[in-house]
């Protein structure tokens, strides 16, 4: 048993004379359709983080957790200045 199309006045069936004036989306939205190419999300960087796993001692993560949201990028700045020290007193520069 199949059901009979309801008529909805706000959508209602196209005509020959619809068909004729429609035109395609990226035509009638120039800006919208571009910006469903690029994609969600953000653009992108240089240099991307990466993920990775790593095994922490609890009282490290607890210290820089107990400073609130942000607490990656955190412990990120300081492994980077961790990481400047070490050149620094090796003189290696990689």
């Amino acid at each position: 048993m199949t059901k009979q199309p309801v008529d909805d006045p706000e959508n209602p069936e196209w005509t020959e004379d619809d068909f004729a004036r429609a035109v395609p989306f990226d035509r009638a939205f120039p800006d919208l359709a571009e910006s469903a190419r690029r994609g969600p999300g953000r653009p992108p960087v240089a240099r991307p983080k990466k993920q990775v796993s790593l095994r922490l001692d609890q009282d490290v993560i607890d210290h820089f957790k107990g400073g609130g949201p942000g607490w990656q990028t955190r412990l990120n700045d300081a492994l980077r200045r961790a990481v400047s020290r070490e050149r620094t007193e090796t003189g290696c520069s990689d």
